[in-house]
């Protein structure tokens, strides 16, 4: 295997990791210890803001009549097209019931999560597509109650057209509140009276080092970090093309990386020439954020053949990866490990990113390697069910019973010899314990 990195990333995705673990420690102990006092002082010494927390009808509606009918058209637009993929994969996935062996019925029940905590970043860009793909997402699922959060500009609060597309995606409780504090908010029901079974959203390496912490007390979406791309090219690639590609993740922030898997030096060598120039044509807080991300994440990887892209891809098991090849179908069968894949030149992250359907909440820190993304499926509990005749205890009363003695576990059989016992008398039934 040939592999030759022709740009090679000074930091990876854990850079960092220690100091950001600290910092969410202490916030969250602060906020355990101090409720929701504590919560709002963080909003206001980070966020600046003072204003409530749970934003009331009134303050909602004015958010509304802020935007513009265009930025309201296109909100919906991207919530229809979520939310009719949402309803899709709810269907794809169903309750049965099946009888294993006469007399013996196990089942499948899908019950949705009580209460979603959906995080809505709102800092450095006001991520309004993130409220569709969350809660739009946990409605379709028949999630009871949805507390959504985003962090205020100031005394301004939340970005207006967040706080629409949270109302009209169904959000039962909004939070002007970001950060650590916000996940602490929706965990403990600060606020709102409802704590969080599950914890979902992008956010900052603070947000999601804080909802690691949380996990086990509530559940989250996945383990996430800053937001990746990876482009597999080949020498049939339009190199502009795929340097906006790559750039336009790269603004994300200063550690959001993006790798380019290749089996074309020249290709590559167009990207690479090209990704300075694109940086600098971006506004300027876009401008510093993908320039140091290029600088110090970005990473060209020149391989010999298909086999080795692919290989390397699975390696790296990007959250967002986009094949613009000659072999697109090929690689589409081929790879294994991603948050999401967009096969073509003709689609992008941007489109599954805003509007186009798919989830844009994806795993990264090399977490596809055993998870997909947000879906319906996270905000619901497959959970069983059994039930038996009277009679098909004689067949499974006998086989558990052995089993567990043969595991030692006494209890466990004598469960299975009251029933043996009671449902037969006089039989002598083999597994059952000596009188």
């Amino acid at each position: 295997m040939a592999v030759h990195y022709l740009k090679k990333a000074d930091r990876t995705p854990q850079t960092g990791t220690d100091e950001t673990r600290r910092i969410v420690s202490d916030m969250l102990t602060a906020i355990e210890s101090g409720g929701e006092e504590a919560a709002l002082k963080y909003s206001r010494d980070l966020d600046g803001y003072s204003g409530p927390a749970l934003l009331g009808r009134d303050a909602i509606d004015a958010a509304a009549a802020s935007v513009s009918d265009q930025v309201k058209d296109d909100i919906r637009f991207a919530y229809d097209r979520v939310t009719s993929f949402a309803r899709a994969q709810r269907e794809s996935v169903n309750e049965f019931e099946v009888e294993l062996s006469p007399g013996l019925w196990a089942g499948q029940k899908l019950i949705p999560i009580e209460t979603a905590g959906c995080y809505v970043p709102g800092g450095r860009y006001a991520h309004v597509a993130s409220a569709v793909m969350s809660i739009a997402t946990a409605k379709v699922a028949g999630v009871d109650h949805i507390v959504a959060a985003s962090a205020p500009r100031g005394e301004d609060g939340p970005n207006p057209a967040i706080i629409y597309a949270m109302d009209i995606c169904g959000a039962d409780n909004i939070l002007a509140m970001g950060g650590v504090q916000a996940i602490a908010s929706m965990t403990g029901g600060l606020f709102t009276g409802h704590p969080a079974r599950i914890l979902v959203g992008p956010g900052n390496r603070f947000v999601a080092e804080a909802k690691r912490m949380l996990y086990g007390r509530v559940g989250i979406d996945m383990f996430a970090g800053p937001t990746e791309i990876a482009v597999i090219a080949d020498d049939t690639a339009d190199p502009d093309v795929v340097a906006e590609d790559l750039v336009s993740q790269a603004e994300h922030g200063p550690d959001s990386p993006a790798w380019l898997f290749t089996t074309s030096r020249s290709l590559a060598e167009a990207v690479m020439d090209r990704m300075e120039s694109l940086i600098n044509a971006l506004p300027e807080v876009a401008r510093t954020a993908a320039t140091a991300s290029w600088r110090d994440y970005g990473e060209v990887v020149l391989c010999d053949t298909d086999e080795e892209v692919a290989t390397i891809s699975d390696e790296y098991a990007a959250e967002h990866l986009e094949v613009q090849t000659g072999k697109d179908n090929w690689y589409s069968d081929r790879l294994k490990n991603y948050g999401s894949l967009f096969v073509g030149e003709e689609t992008t992250v941007t489109y599954g990113d805003k509007c186009s359907g798919t989830n844009h909440i994806l795993p990264t820190k090399g977490a596809a390697h055993y998870t997909g993304g947000l879906s319906v499926h996270k905000y619901l509990k497959v959970v069983t069910t059994q039930r038996m005749t009277r009679e098909a205890n004689r067949e499974v009363g006998q086989a558990a019973a052995r089993i567990s003695r043969l595991e030692g576990m006494e209890g466990h059989a004598r469960s299975a010899d009251v029933r043996l016992r009671k449902y037969f008398p006089g039989e002598n039934l083999g597994g059952t314990a000596a009188e």
